[in-house]
């Protein structure tokens, strides 16, 4: 009991809370910032990977597939460094500051490494959606004369939406734990403000706990909200 009284303290970790919480609020505020951008380019990307990976040109398809091994093989930390450290030292962003606290030149690259991981993902969730919809389905409007853009509009891509909601939500949720990658190149997500927390009382475990409760908090919530949204959209 007294090393566990040693290692952590509940009053300090209160104390610390109240005296760097401005520190975790705006390091919250980036990581939602920076997931929600993450996502929607990935989403993006993702619907162009799967387009290349169900193309009839075999160059595109080798292409399509090719990216999402490699994405699917390497660590996330791996490509963050090559794209913060190589893309974007050949080709330098501008230091803009946006919402007084978001620095562009660190943001874009760690939002596109996170949105490039994620695509990959992505991708292979919506392709077995697309493939788990009944090939019958898909027959039975071509014999109608359904057009295959309309086929794909109104037969296959609504029921395709319901297969994919519940792996989508999870990858949601796991950009958001993902983003604490980024705080390696300096993005003061809420991981990166939690060290300074850390580096400034020189407690572990007071700095880091409230971090992780706030990212629970934060997924747990989604999550929840992602279930009734599937339950929501079965019932339709």
């Amino acid at each position: 009991m007294d090393k566990l009284a040693g290692l952590f303290s509940l009053k300090k970790c209160i104390e610390i809370v109240q005296s760097y919480s401005p520190y975790y609020i705006q390091g919250l505020l980036y990581t939602i910032i920076l997931a929600i951008s993450s996502i929607i380019i990935g989403l993006l990307f993702a619907l162009l990977l799967t387009v290349m990976r169900r193309s009839h040109i075999a160059p595109f398809r080798w292409v399509g597939n090719a990216y999402v091994e490699v994405i699917r093989g390497t660590p996330i930390l791996v490509q963050l460094m090559l794209i913060y450290y190589g893309i974007c030292t050949l080709i330098p962003i501008p230091s803009v500051i946006i919402f007084g606290f978001i620095d562009t030149s660190m943001f874009i690259p760690g939002a596109i490494a996170v949105a490039c991981n994620s695509a990959a993902y992505v991708s292979e969730i919506i392709r077995a959606g697309i493939q788990a919809v009944d090939i019958g389905q898909v027959e039975a409007a071509r014999s109608l004369g359904m057009s295959s853009r309309m086929n794909m509009q109104y037969i296959v891509l609504p029921q395709a939406v319901k297969n994919i909601l519940p792996a989508l939500g999870n990858e949601f949720v796991t950009v958001i734990k993902e983003s604490s990658v980024c705080m390696i190149i300096g993005i003061p997500e809420l991981m990166y403000n939690a060290n300074i927390a850390k580096g400034a009382t020189f407690r572990v475990m007071e700095t880091i706990i409230p971090a992780a409760v706030i990212y629970f908090v934060l997924t747990f919530t989604i999550s929840k909200i992602l279930t009734v949204l599937e339950r929501r959209m079965r019932h339709d």
